[in-house]
């Protein structure tokens, strides 16, 4: 069964990485926006989506920075489940979560990203 990932479809950046996954990654993974896929399904609601990468794998949720070090925890290549597995580290998980989330705010300005892939401000 294919893992699934859950991305912002109308965000370039996004759009680019979650293609840039599927043509390299060694596992399976169906990669869909979230304002096409049936949310429900995997238990998630359009908050959850909208504010995060999520990846649905071994009938559980990862979202964010616990996603991405899943989808390498997930690849053969030993080096990159080695950093997978440092991504969630207890003394760097919580530098992984602040890189994810400036990465997030901050996609409109990567390649790929459009002005259109700028998060809204948190109120």
């Amino acid at each position: 069964m294919p893992h699934t990932l859950i991305f912002d479809g109308d965000c370039g950046f996004c759009t680019s990485v979650a293609n840039w996954i599927t043509k390299r990654s060694l596992v399976s993974v169906d990669c869909q926006p979230y304002q096409w896929a049936k949310l429900a399904d995997f238990g998630l609601s359009e908050k959850e989506a909208a504010a995060k990468v999520q990846l649905i794998a071994d009938g559980k949720i990862y979202a964010g920075h616990n996603c991405m070090a899943k989808l390498l925890l997930l690849q053969p290549n030993p080096v990159l489940k080695f950093i997978g597995a440092v991504i969630v580290m207890p003394k760097v998980e919580p530098i992984s979560a602040k890189v994810y989330d400036w990465v997030a705010a901050n996609r409109q300005s990567f390649p790929g990203g459009t002005p259109a892939c700028k998060m809204p401000k948190k109120e």
